[in-house]
């Protein structure tokens, strides 16, 4: 976190290179996160982009309250949401899968379980891409990105309590959607 802070002086006294570092630090993990949160690789780009820009013309109003990673996510979410609410984009979760390749695997697993695997896998990111935006967000901040309680109230500002309230609808959303689906495979 200091390492940011100084930075973060360095940019503001006129070093536009160390906000580079920052750029190179951070911007591959909101990429991720902003993959799953947008379910378009060009939306999660565009935003990154837009993102840092802002965070960059704003590095003046950065309070160092928080961290910075937080501060930028917070940006990078809130211009998610904008850009969603004005865009309505529909993108399925199966675009997700083409734009990033294959999953993760274990190379011990036999072909039939690895693409038993694979449709796991795409069943539940159709399921995550279904979830309302509220309840998305949280969900990919938390069991994609990693990130604990404190840091997801503190980039979404929200209060602790309401982050596990959406975390735990968002749970329980999820697996309706997901015994619905597998429930239908049963029937096929």
């Amino acid at each position: 976190m200091s390492d940011d802070f100084e930075l973060i002086n360095e940019t503001l006294e006129g070093r536009p290179a160390a906000f580079g570092q920052l750029v190179e630090k951070y911007q591959n993990r909101l990429y991720n996160t902003l993959f799953y949160v947008t379910g378009h690789a060009e939306e999660a780009r565009d935003v990154v982009q837009d993102a840092l820009v802002q965070a960059f013309l704003r590095l003046e109003t950065f309070q160092r309250k928080s961290e910075f990673f937080t501060w930028l996510y917070r940006i990078a979410i809130n211009l998610a949401a904008t850009r969603r609410r004005r865009l309505r984009p529909t993108v399925s979760m199966e675009y997700l899968r083409n734009a990033t390749g294959c999953d993760p695997i274990d190379r011990a697993s036999p072909p039939g379980n690895r693409i038993e695997q694979e449709e796991r896998c795409e069943q539940v990111r159709r399921a995550i891409g279904q979830l309302e935006e509220e309840y998305r967000v949280v969900l990919v901040l938390r069991e994609i990105d990693g990130c604990c309680y404190d840091r997801i109230a503190e980039i979404l500002d929200l209060p602790a309590g309401t982050v596990r309230s959406r975390l735990h609808r968002a749970r329980l959303q999820l697996r309706e959607q997901l015994k619905q689906v597998l429930a239908a495979e049963d029937i096929l």
